[in-house]
């Protein structure tokens, strides 16, 4: 998802955008990477590979630790080698959600679940490789290619005629175009380290569904859907905990690249939008 919009992001400033399917480079064997570093010879690698079924992720730790924790090292170390810097987008899932103000980069990190445990592994073994690195930690992503919470509201919008959905989670709905333009807004600043990106604004899953289906409708799509209702997580289920509080700091981007953060609700138009041009 991120990695389709990445590309003609990078390639309208004028950058040779090498693309390496997943099906074609195994990024947890290490000869496979370097065969494939070695080939392209970038000036910088963008690691857009991972493990992202949450819940999938309690009953298939190996795998998820293998995808998200020890491939970023084997990335990282052929990087440093090759003189590669390597970009990796981690997640707002290494905090426990426990605060109740948006999480800085300098703040403690306590995962709650396998998924958020395995990229945090991600993150560790890219700093100890000793490589140039930038980690951008963002959530709630969503796109237009593969499946993602939009997508999936609109579609049982159209099969259900009542949707459940959890209010006592908050976060940053992300927009991929978005996070693809502050990937380059940060390396146009050579900046390295980690830093957190999202949309701007803050909102809950019922926030995110219900204005989706209202600009839908806008749109004039026909859903059978009638009625939203927002319900506690306690209500929902779920083998992985989720943080309840999951919002993320953007100071620190906004002072290296002094680019603006548009609005959670005006990159989902633009993705609503965007969708519907394609029809």
């Amino acid at each position: 998802m991120l990695a389709e919009d990445l590309r003609p992001v990078f390639k309208a400033k004028g950058h040779d955008v090498i693309v390496v399917r997943k099906d074609a480079v195994d990024i947890t064997h290490k000869m496979a990477v370097d065969l494939a570093v070695r080939a392209a010879a970038p000036d910088v690698l963008i690691n857009c590979a991972a493990y992202t079924k949450v819940d999938r992720a309690e009953d298939d730790e190996a795998l998820a630790m293998k995808v998200n924790g020890e491939a970023p090292g084997i990335l990282a170390e052929t990087c440093r080698k090759a003189g590669v810097k390597l970009v990796h987008y981690s997640t707002d899932f290494v905090f426990d959600g426990s605060k109740s103000t948006p999480y800085t980069e300098e703040d403690v990190v306590n995962p709650i679940s396998v998924y958020g445990k395995s990229k945090l592994e991600g993150e560790r073994r890219i700093i100890a490789s000793g490589c140039e690195y930038l980690i951008i930690r963002t959530a709630w992503l969503f796109g237009h290619t593969g499946v993602n919470f939009p997508k999936r509201i609109v579609t049982l919008a159209g099969e259900r005629d009542e949707l459940n959905i959890v209010y006592d989670q908050t976060g940053t709905p992300t927009y991929t175009v978005d996070l693809a333009e502050a990937t380059l807004n940060l390396l146009g600043k050579k900046a390295s380290g980690i830093f957190n990106f999202t949309n701007d604004g803050i909102a809950s899953w019922y926030d995110f569904a219900y204005l989706t289906l209202e600009l839908e409708r806008n749109k004039g799509r026909a859903l059978k859907l009638n009625r939203v209702n927002p319900i506690l997580t306690a209500g929902y289920k779920t083998p992985a905990a989720r943080p309840p509080y999951s919002v993320l700091d953007k100071a620190k981007y906004r002072n290296i690249t002094g680019a603006a953060i548009p609005h959670w609700t005006d990159a989902l138009k633009r993705f609503v939008d965007r969708e519907w041009e394609g029809k």
